[in-house]
């Protein structure tokens, strides 16, 4: 019977420490591309983060016109939900070890933040190709410094761009490479 209230607790503390971490970080990545900030899905995401960065901003300046603090939020709560779901499941661990797999963790939602992104970008180009939706120039503003690097080396053929099919490998090899690491 524990093995469920913990299981569930896990995925209860994972799921929502989660999707709030996901949009900490997405707050940072659209400051980083400078995306639109009147857009519908920046707004969301502004007004959902104000309430912690706003104080944490007081204390934690910006480093090189980028918001450190919302790095600093999401790497918090991230030692925050280790710490919970291994004290659930009673796990005992050094409390370095907690801080150091949070970086990693940190580092493979930014990554599966764009590996998300690009699949996303290409499924919209595929069902509607030209419409203009506020999510979908979002997602292009966000993919495209991470993609143009790569279409230069790799041009499309035939009208078809497999610049994104290459970013999504190597946004994986590096998932990959994350647990090796932290």
């Amino acid at each position: 019977m524990g093995g469920y209230f913990s299981q569930a607790g896990s995925f209860l503390i994972s799921t929502i420490i989660g999707l709030y971490v996901i949009i900490v970080l997405l707050r940072f990545l659209l400051q980083v591309i400078r995306a639109d900030f009147y857009n519908p899905l920046s707004q969301f995401v502004v007004k959902v983060t104000n309430p912690f960065l706003i104080p944490m901003r007081r204390v934690i300046p910006g480093l090189f016109g980028y918001d450190i603090s919302s790095l600093v939020l999401a790497y918090f709560l991230e030692v925050i939900e280790l710490s919970l779901i291994g004290m659930l499941n009673g796990m005992n661990y050094m409390i370095i070890g907690v801080f150091w797999v949070a970086i990693g963790q940190v580092l493979s939602l930014i990554l599966y933040i764009y590996l998300i992104a690009i699949i996303i970008q290409a499924i919209l180009s595929w069902v509607s190709p030209g419409v203009n939706h506020p999510m979908s120039s979002l997602i292009y503003q966000l993919v495209e410094p991470v993609v143009r690097p790569i279409r230069r080396f790799i041009p499309p053929f035939s009208g078809i761009d497999l610049s994104p099919l290459v970013v999504i490998i190597i946004l994986n090899l590096l998932i990959m490479l994350i647990p090796f690491i932290f």
